[in-house]
């Protein structure tokens, strides 16, 4: 059984930007959006995957992710995804820990998300300058609530 452990954060600047080793843009759908299960596909150039996770705590999850036939991914999303978003994910190295950061568009932009995975829920990190308050628990940042509510219409 795998288990994801990730924290999140917002920014409090863009000098990040300067160590970006790659950045990718994603396109993510969603098939259900629960707290306690939520259903993903993710299109990335062209491969596809399918993901299931479900809640463990605020930070961690279980994580199952299988690759899917571009075509499928493609007619899932557009026939079955009712909650869809797009971003581009910045990879950043602090001290040999990688920082996703993914940057949102459309509904969702100008929001900038920090993402860390670590191998345990105390694993200690290092805490570069651009990263901003510890969003982890506030479940509105998660991207399946992203989905469904665009930071845009946020008040």
């Amino acid at each position: 059984m795998s288990v994801e452990i990730e924290r999140r954060f917002l920014l409090k600047n863009d000098s990040w930007r300067s160590q970006i080793t790659r950045s990718i843009i994603m396109q993510q759908g969603y098939l259900s959006v629960e707290k306690e299960r939520t259903i993903r596909l993710r299109i990335i150039d062209d491969q596809a995957w399918l993901t299931i996770k479900g809640f463990i705590s605020d930070v961690s999850r279980h994580e199952f992710e299988y690759p899917i036939a571009l075509s499928d991914a493609l007619t899932m999303m557009r026939e079955m995804c009712p909650f869809v978003l797009q971003k581009t994910r910045h990879l950043v190295y602090v001290d040999d820990l990688l920082f996703e950061i993914d940057e949102y568009e459309g509904e969702n932009a100008p929001l900038i998300v920090a993402e860390l995975e670590l191998p345990d829920e105390n694993t200690p990190y290092s805490v570069p300058d651009w990263l901003g308050v510890e969003i982890t628990a506030d479940g509105r940042y998660s991207n399946a609530y992203l989905s469904k509510h665009p930071f845009a219409t946020w008040k």
